[in-house]
């Protein structure tokens, strides 16, 4: 007889027990961004829906960031950082390539040896982290994770770039999932995930590092580009089928959902996608880009929880959230509110 392997613990339900963000203390209007690149406050708002963003000052780093956002999630999950058994960090903009920054964060936090590591999804980081979270507490991997998106995309921003100077803004978000009640059932949908990298070049970092620090012209920081219109028509019309999938994994429709929290992008894809899902009026529809900006990772957290401050969510909604971005990633599902 064959020896065999003893299984992971019973599959059991997971939630979000605790949300917190992280927002930078500089808030910079359209007006600071429109001379660099040859445009006006209403054709920032027009194409994007920003009127403001928020970028980290040089205190304000991708750990200390995290470090803010992730305090106020366990504080609100009431758990202490010992009983956290692992950290994912989301991030494309944690500039050294070892250690990880989830490894740091878990020390600074006081986690009692959590496994820790990041993760490169871009914009849609937040939904891949909280996916692999979800699956770790089902399966007894850990009881608690702590679920962090943070970028400082200021830093990978070309100030005269027309189609991507506007966009992007700095910020962390996090939350902590541990195992639902039994009464409570599960409170994070299964995920509908993927990648199309047959447009790898629609949103990519300009050059590679080597080539950035070795230029004629001296050292430079590798910039980020984007092809404005091609991802506005993959995201605005790709993206709700994808939406779709997600409410139907989770056996659910539009009808009773009370929130929709897709990754803050652009007003205008977000307006695309609620006008594709026939959303009802009911549902509360996240659009914390006009005062936050793009922060790619951290903008669904923190999202989540600028609607929660206003009451425009409550404990126990059922939201739609979807993320989408470089790669061409994406990942969606259906989470009730903490």
């Amino acid at each position: 007889m064959r020896t065999q392997i003893r299984p992971a613990r019973q599959p059991r339900a997971a939630r979000i027990t605790g949300i917190g963000g992280y927002r930078p203390s500089r808030v910079i209007p359209n007006s600071e961004i429109v001379e660099r690149i040859d445009s006006s406050d209403e054709w920032i708002r027009t194409r994007s829906g920003i009127e403001s963003r928020r970028w980290a000052t040089d205190d304000e780093t991708v750990i200390s960031m995290s470090l803010g956002a992730a305090g106020k999630a366990i504080a609100h999950a009431g758990v202490h950082p010992d009983q956290i058994g692992c950290v994912i960090v989301s991030t494309v903009t944690h500039l050294y390539q070892t250690p990880s920054a989830a490894a740091e964060i878990a020390y600074k936090l006081g986690t009692d040896r959590a496994a820790a590591f990041d993760i490169s999804a871009a914009c849609a980081g937040f939904c891949y982290g909280l996916s692999l979270a979800s699956d770790m507490v089902q399966t007894g991997t850990a009881e608690h994770v702590l679920v962090i998106g943070v970028e400082r995309l200021s830093d990978l921003t070309d100030p005269t770039d027309r189609s991507t100077a506007f966009l992007f803004a700095d910020g962390a978000g996090a939350v902590v999932v541990g195992p639902a009640d039994d009464a409570e059932g599960a409170g994070i949908g299964p995920v509908v995930w993927g990648s199309d990298g047959e447009s790898l070049g629609h949103i990519h970092q300009r050059e590679n590092w080597y080539d950035a620090l070795h230029s004629p012209d001296g050292p430079r920081m590798p910039h980020l580009v984007m092809q404005g219109n091609p991802v506005f028509r993959w995201a605005s019309y790709e993206m709700p089928k994808v939406a779709q999938q997600a409410l139907e994994a989770a056996g659910i429709t539009v009808d009773d959902l009370d929130l929709f929290v897709p990754h803050q992008a652009n007003m205008r894809i977000t307006d695309a996608m609620a006008r594709q899902l026939k959303l009802p009026d009911h549902v509360a529809i996240a659009r914390d880009i006009a005062q936050q900006g793009n922060s790619s990772a951290a903008s669904i957290p923190l999202a989540i929880e600028r609607m929660l401050e206003s009451g425009e969510a409550r404990s126990g909604d059922l939201a739609l959230v979807i993320g989408f971005g470089a790669g061409l990633v994406y990942a969606a599902q259906v989470i009730r509110i903490p």
